[in-house]
Parts: structure tokens; C-alpha cells; sequence
């Protein structure tokens, strides 16, 4: 087997310090102490501060309560290691869950950390689970990230079985594309296994601790591209096999058995899709060790995005068919000129008595009802006409009329939908560093008047200058309601999307991944029809692109009105 780098190792070890799970609370007494003796950079659940290695002190004991900056609430804490700490929160401000790690700003990486985070919300990917805040404040340096309650870690995902090759391929193509976008602007993951992977509800995969997961437990790559391919490598591996691929377990996966090496994921499990398999070993292997296959190694996500896309394509696989139920066949089999004689071997039927004779009283109500209907109609027909000829003979210029013998093919206007108040609105930035976008104007997108607007802060370019995918607005129409329309009217062309919320939902969504896009359109008014059914209680009108304003040159997106209609 081929030697691994000491970044592969970083990879395979068996702990993630912002795995929001408690799996290292369910680590044994023994498990902890074999770790401590085998790893100074294993995860270790502690129940009270310590001294790390740099002789800094843990942070205080913190409680579930404690508030920071007056605005982040903490509710529990989910990991307790190496001298920081990690918890679920929530945003007082926008009303919305978080993620925080707290560390001592005395701490030895507490610099590094900083900085990390603030690179890393610069990346304003939307495949990346967003750094909302980084602050050093009252000796403590706390970094806020987005808290996806809606999606599910890799590691769940697996502990059910191996994915399907369609998802396999999804995970691994935009994991790859989204490492390498980072890695062009000069951010690593380092740390990046089945606890770092996520899986939205909406299908997209999304990467939580690009660079702070690396820069919380202090590690390092001299070659940090191939650190990052090589892990992909191995959550490819393990997508397609349900094993881990180093001889250790990890991340309740079963390693390889031990001293047969690194062997391919086709040879492991039978029906392992054989390009998927190629990619994997290509991006695990990175020293030549697949040159019997004909195939160059990838030592870099690009070089990895590009044997991706030379692969044949993987499509999803078709929908299950239910067979409509088995014909019916009748007990009778046609004879000559209608006559119905039974199959060999069918049970005789049992005869249907014929109908009753009719009574001569019923024939004679019959006919007496008919000759009724009969002269009712004759003395109808007779007024009307008489009606109308009186009708006539009072007018003395004739008028023309319009009449509709059925045949009219002229188009009928539709009726308008009724219009739905908007009960509440605010902004809303899920990708931006606090979460806010002007928030003080936000109730004159909705006041009835096209000479106010709500506007967003200023970009170097129409497309948020790359720092963001967009910002939005939510709207709030008091309960679940059909959604017909919604007109928007803005100052400047401007590129715009209507996303919903599930019907079902309790509460207002916090995630972008929570609202499914139903419409879009560009222009100074734009009506945003959905192509189907819509049924939704909040609206989320979302900004994509843009205008340069004429009175200060920068690029600003205004929001003049927003109406809904049914």
C-alpha cells in the first residue's frame, strides 16, 4: 500500500471538534484515556476547564443561559475539547438558531481562529455553512456560524447504508467544485470527513468549518490541496463501500482489514459503480499507485472537478411504477351474436332475475307527466315570444344587439386574484456577517407607495461583488394562503426570485435551504407567477443581481412595493 501523507492521517482521525453531535460523550472512560496516551489531538470531552498545551487556561465553566454580545443566548453545549468549547444558541435579535465556539482570547490559537473565520465569511459561498460573526470581546473570542436544524451529516446518512451512485455522484461533484472555489482564494478545509458533510433537505451538499475546524485544533499541511483531494477521496470511499479507507474505525465506519492495503471500493462491495471507484482511489492514491488503471492520479479538487466531468454522467434513477391493478376479467366470454356462454372451468353465474313488468298505472303516469312537460314548454315559448314582439313595437329606433350563440370565440379576461395583505416583513442576509440588511426601512417595501423603498447596502458589483449569492426580503401573510402573484416593483432593472416556505411549517424558516424557489424574473416591475400551486405562509422575495444607481454610482438593489395576490 501506498505511503499516506501525514494530512491523510489529520483526515482519518476519528474526531471533529464542531461535530454538532455528543458522539464524544458516548466514548468510554478507557476509550478516552487510550486516546490521551495515543494522540494529543484527539477529541476529549472534559467536565471542567483545563490547561492546554500552550499553558493557556480552558475558558470559564459557561451555562446554558449565558449571553453574548446581548444577543447570542446559549442553550447546550455540544463539545468540550482542547481548551474551547462548542454550542447550539440562539440569535435573539433575528430569532434564529446558531452555532458558536467560544475559546479564551489568551489562547494559543485564538489569533488564528479569528482570522480564519473572518476569511472564511469573506468566501460568502452559499456550499459552505456561513460564518455569521467572529468577535474577541470580554476575553473571549467567539465565532457565530449558521445552525442548519433541516440537514443531516454524512455520518447519519451512512450509518444507514452505502448512498445510491446517483447521490454518491451529486456529493462528490459539488463538494469537489465548492473545495475548489475555496482553494482559489486561498482557503483549506484540513479537516474535512463525514462530520463536515451535510446534506440539505432541499439535495445540496454543504461543507460546515471551512478553515476555522483546521484552525480550532491548530493543524497544518505543507500541501493543503492534496490534503483536501485526498479527503474527498476518502468520503467518496466511504459513500460508495460503508467503510472507512485507512485500517482504523472511524466515524462508525468499519476500517479495511489490516495488512491487505488500500484496495479498490468495486473489490470491496459488489455493485460499486466502477467510474465512481476509479474517481475515489485517483483522489486517495496520489503517488502513481493507479497507474495499472491507466489513470492519472488528482492531487488537486480542480484536477479532481475535471475527471468528473469527463465521466459519463450519472442520472438519477427513474421514478418506482406502480402497476395499475390486474384487468378484471369478466366471468363471460362473448358468443356468436352476443350470446354469452361461460369459460371451461369458470363457476356457473348466478342468473339475474329480469326486471318487473311495468303496471299499466305507471305507464299511464309516465305519459301524463310527458304530455305535461310538453304543454308547460308550448305556453313558455308562446309568452316569451309575445314579450318580446310588445318589446319591440315600443321602440322606435332600432338597437343593435350583441348576442352569444355558444360559438363566441373571443377570450374571456380572467378574474383578478384577491389581493392578501402582507401582515409582516423583514430583511434577510443568511450569508452575510450579522444576518441583517438594513433593517429600519424594511416596512416600506409594503406601505402602498412606490415613492419610498427599502434599499440593501452598497456592492462593487452587480453580483454582490462575489461576496454573497443575494439578499432578500420575508414576507409574513399571517397564515398559509394560495399564493397567485406576487408584483414586485424596484428602482432600476433588477434580477429576482419568489421562494417559499413548506405549507407545513410551524415557524418561520431560518436557512435559505428552507425556501424552494417557485419564480423569477429581471425588470423595474416585475410579476412573479409561480408554474404551479402554491400554498405558503412566508414568501421569501430574493435578490440576485443588482442595479448601478444613477444618483451615487454604486450598486444597490431598492425595493419599492411588493403586493400578493391569491
Amino acid at each position: 500500500m501506498a505511503e499516506r501523507s501525514t494530512a491523510a492521517v489529520d483526515v482519518a482521525d476519528n474526531s471533529d471538534e464542531t461535530s454538532l453531535t455528543a458522539e464524544a460523550d458516548q466514548s468510554t472512560a478507557d476509550g478516552v484515556a487510550k486516546n490521551r496516551e495515543r494522540d494529543t489531538d484527539s477529541d476529549e470531552v472534559q467536565d471542567s476547564p483545563r490547561t492546554d498545551e500552550s499553558g493557556k487556561t480552558s475558558p470559564p465553566e459557561l451555562h446554558s443561559g449565558h449571553k453574548l454580545a446581548r444577543r447570542y443566548r446559549l442553550e447546550e453545549c455540544v463539545t468540550r475539547l482542547d481548551g474551547f468549547s462548542s454550542w447550539r444558541a440562539v440569535d435573539e435579535k433575528l430569532r434564529r438558531a446558531v452555532g458558536v465556539h467560544i475559546l479564551p482570547a489568551d489562547h494559543a490559537r485564538a489569533r488564528s481562529v479569528l482570522a480564519a473565520a473572518r476569511s472564511s465569511a469573506l468566501l460568502g459561498d452559499p456550499r459552505f455553512v456561513q460564518v455569521l460573526d467572529a468577535v474577541e470581546e470580554n476575553d473571549l473570542v467567539y465565532v457565530v456560524h449558521e445552525w442548519l436544524p433541516d440537514a443531516t451529516e454524512l455520518t447519519t446518512l451512512l450509518a444507514a447504508g452505502p448512498l445510491e451512485p446517483y447521490d454518491a455522484y451529486q456529493m462528490v461533484s459539488q463538494i469537489s467544485s465548492a473545495m475548489a472555489a475555496a482553494h482559489r482564494e486561498g482557503l483549506a478545509h484540513l479537516r474535512l470527513n463525514p462530520n463536515a458533510v451535510l446534506r440539505a433537505s432541499t439535495g445540496q451538499w454543504r461543507i460546515r468549518g471551512l478553515a476555522v475546524n483546521a484552525a480550532l485544533r491548530g493543524v497544518s499541511s505543507a500541501t493543503p490541496q492534496r490534503t483536501d483531494t485526498e479527503a474527498i477521496g476518502a468520503l467518496l470511499y466511504a459513500a460508495l463501500t460503508q467503510r472507512w479507507p485507512y485500517e482504523s474505525d472511524a466515524y462508525g465506519l468499519s476500517g479495511l482489514p489490516k495488512d491487505i492495503g488500500l484496495i479498490a471500493p468495486d473489490q470491496v462491495r459488489a455493485g460499486v459503480h466502477r467510474g465512481l471507484s476509479e474517481l475515489s482511489m485517483r483522489a486517495l492514491v496520489n503517488d502513481g499507485a493507479t497507474a495499472s488503471r491507466h489513470e492519472s492520479p488528482c492531487t488537486t479538487p480542480e484536477e479532481l472537478v475535471k475527471a468528473i466531468g469527463e465521466m459519463p454522467r450519472i442520472r438519477p434513477p427513474e421514478p418506482a411504477f406502480t402497476a395499475p391493478p390486474e384487468y378484471q376479467h369478466t366471468t363471460y366470454q362473448q358468443g356468436s351474436y352476443g350470446r354469452q356462454t361461460a369459460r371451461p372451468g369458470a363457476p356457473q353465474p348466478v342468473p339475474t332475475p329480469p326486471p318487473p313488468l311495468q303496471s299499466r298505472t305507471g305507464k299511464a303516469l309516465k305519459w301524463a307527466v310527458s304530455a305535461l312537460l310538453i304543454a308547460a314548454l308550448g305556453l313558455g315559448s308562446w309568452q316569451l315570444a309575445d314579450a318580446l314582439m310588445d318589446q319591440g313595437s315600443k321602440n322606435d329606433e332600432p338597437k343593435q344587439t350583441q348576442t352569444n350563440d355558444g360559438n363566441d370565440k373571443s377570450p374571456k379576461k380572467p378574474p383578478s386574484g384577491k389581493p392578501i395583505a402582507i401582515s409582516g416583513a423583514h430583511d434577510f442576509d443568511p450569508f452575510g456577517p450579522d444576518g441583517s440588511e438594513k433593517p429600519s426601512d424594511i416596512g416600506k417595501v409594503y406601505d402602498d407607495s412606490t415613492a419610498t423603498y427599502w434599499q440593501t447596502d452598497y456592492y462593487l458589483s452587480s453580483d454582490f461583488g462575489r461576496l454573497k449569492s443575494g439578499v432578500g426580503v420575508i414576507l409574513d401573510l399571517g397564515k398559509v394562503q394560495q399564493v397567485g402573484q406576487v408584483k414586485v416593483t424596484f428602482v432600476g432593472d433588477t434580477s429576482v426570485e419568489l421562494r417559499s416556505a413548506s405549507a407545513d411549517a410551524g415557524s418561520e424558516p431560518t436557512s435559505f435551504d428552507a425556501y424552494t424557489k417557485v419564480a423569477e424574473g429581471t425588470g423595474t416591475t416585475v410579476e412573479l407567477k409561480p408554474g404551479k400551486s402554491v400554498k405558503s405562509r412566508y414568501l421569501l422575495v430574493w435578490l440576485t443581481k443588482l442595479p448601478i444607481q444613477a444618483d451615487d454610482g454604486k450598486w444597490r438593489g431598492r425595493m419599492a412595493d411588493i403586493k400578493v395576490t391569491s
